[in-house]
């Protein structure tokens, strides 16, 4: 990679994230997490793996989705980012 991310990405612009938490997630709390396209992705038994792909304005709103998976006791697994928007 010719540049690194961390010289293109400001905390201050917009960013398509990727997100996957560990649990069980309720359809009613989807409104919780801003414009998020949520998708389970794997079985655990009694845990699923879900992942969150959206775009997010800033780094504000990304601590803002990560604080509402924290307040439905999800286990946080990766927060990656896609691709850095203009």
């Amino acid at each position: 990679m010719s540049e690194l991310i961390t010289e293109k990405f400001k905390f201050s612009k917009p960013a398509i994230y990727q997100i996957k938490v560990i649990g069980n997630m309720d359809k009613s709390w989807f409104s919780r997490l801003s414009d998020m396209q949520i998708s389970l992705d794997k079985n655990y038994g009694e845990k699923n793996e879900y992942h969150l792909i959206g775009k997010l304005k800033d780094q504000a709103e990304l601590l803002g989705i990560l604080n509402t998976l924290f307040e439905l006791h999800l286990v946080l697994k990766s927060v990656k980012i896609l691709k850095i928007q203009n």
